[in-house]
């Protein structure tokens, strides 16, 4: 924007400039040239006094009369008489001098290096002379090289003025942009206390505040949201609670145990949702999870139900922390989507494979795979009583980390589940020796 602005400055001030010293580089040259002429009549009229004070016309007192002249000193003055030879230093040409006296009229014609001024003069016995002054090329363009100089300076300094005057303006604007700007990035990155200090034209500071009372309004609503998935989830400890009585109640025994781990698995789970509901949104700033910590221990706790189930499985990968820039709650959320998918739309025996690493997170299974991966992100759509809820938690998850979600045909024939953290990954991931599960 800055340097747009210097450039129409520049563009509109050389306009002017131009438009103003061309026709006065004109004029100049133009009165340099009228200067000369007027000079030289002055030279011709002083001339044609001699002429008629001078007793006689005889060759002598002409003489004496064009060298008391200076422009008969310079030998740009001769005087023309009709069948007399010609006095003085003559430039002009022999039929302009005839058509001049013949006219009886003066005018100005044409002679090698410049001008000739031509005057009549009427002597005694209707006798006609010709007295003429020559003015040279240097004569007329007299001062036209000075003075163009200096217009062309003078326009010089109005264009850098204005151009530097444009751009001094211009900077105080474009500071102003750029501070918003960098606040509504700064904001769209993440940081929600950023906001800007309204600075600069009148419109720019309306915007800014405008930006300050959006990114408020904005906080409030993250924040009424958040409280309102707290008091949702706050809600499911009754029900719970329910369930652990009866789960306490059951028999001692492998199922009745399971089910109480399950359930404090559980509360566990809604009370860290709820505690991270209530904080608010500015309080929390950026987070980074590490993938590999949260993908072991998931597989935890779905390969006991793996294993009653009967269901081979295997992980790969996972040799070095891969930090993703989501917070611990969401990245489980997504991983307990694609483990517990499996398990809901394949039968129980079926096997599957989870791979993980600096490219993401793989999931295959081997079961049916999934006829239209497209109709699957639709919300009550997916079919199989399943309302697609958990893979557009898994595809909000993978792009917050700056990935995507894949859904295609897995290597074991069935379907494959993906945040692939790479979005310009090709090649399919290569299994790897088996990370030490704790079971």
């Amino acid at each position: 924007m800055r340097s747009a602005l210097w450039r129409l400055s520049f563009a509109i001030t050389s306009m002017i400039a131009l438009a103003f010293l061309v026709p006065l580089a004109y004029v100049t040259k133009q009165i340099a040239h009228d200067r000369a002429l007027v000079e030289a009549r002055s030279q011709a009229d002083a001339m044609v006094a001699a002429l008629a004070s001078a007793p006689g016309d005889t060759s002598a007192s002409l003489v004496r009369a064009v060298v008391t002249l200076p422009a008969g000193q310079s030998g740009r003055l001769a005087v023309h008489l009709t069948g007399q030879p010609t006095v003085g230093t003559s430039h002009a040409l022999a039929a302009d001098v005839e058509r001049t006296a013949r006219q009886r009229r003066s005018q100005t014609v044409d002679a090698p290096g410049g001008l000739a001024y031509l005057q009549t003069v009427v002597l005694d016995g209707d006798r006609t002379a010709v007295v003429e002054v020559y003015v040279s090329d240097d004569e007329l363009s007299r001062g036209v090289s000075a003075a163009w100089l200096a217009l062309a300076g003078l326009a010089v300094v109005l264009v850098a003025g204005s151009t530097l005057v444009a751009d001094r303006l211009g900077a105080r604007i474009v500071a102003s942009t750029r501070r918003l700007a960098e606040g509504a990035r700064a904001f769209g990155d993440g940081d929600l206390q950023a906001r800007v200090e309204p600075d600069g034209p009148p419109e720019l500071r309306d915007a800014a505040r405008s930006f300050n009372r959006m990114a408020e309004q904005m906080v409030a609503f993250a924040d009424a949201e958040r409280e309102l998935a707290a008091d949702l989830s706050h809600r499911l400890r009754t029900p719970l609670t329910a369930l652990r009585l009866d789960a306490d109640a059951m028999p001692p025994g492998p199922i009745g145990e399971r089910m109480r781990q399950a359930f404090d698995a559980l509360d566990d789970e809604i009370e860290q949702i709820i505690t991270q509901a209530r904080r608010s949104v500015v309080d929390r700033g950026p987070e980074t999870t590490d993938l590999v910590e949260v993908v072991a221990d998931r597989l935890a706790f779905w390969s006991v139900l793996a294993e009653d189930q009967n269901r081979p499985w295997r992980v790969t990968g996972g040799r070095e922390p891969v930090y993703v820039p989501v917070s611990e709650s969401d990245l489980i959320s997504a991983v307990d989507c694609l483990l517990g998918n499996v398990f809901q739309h394949t039968g129980e025996g079926t096997g599957f494979e989870v791979h993980v690493s600096a490219r993401g997170l793989f999931v295959d299974d081997a079961g049916p795979g999934i006829a239209d991966p497209a109709g699957a992100l639709r919300r009550g759509a997916s079919g199989a009583g399943s309302t697609g809820l958990g893979l557009d938690i898994v595809r909000r998850v993978a792009e917050s980390a700056g990935g995507r979600l894949i859904i295609e045909r897995s290597p074991l024939r069935g379907a494959r589940i993906a945040i692939e953290l790479d979005p310009f990954a090709a090649e399919t991931p290569t299994p790897r020796s088996a990370r030490k599960i704790v079971r």
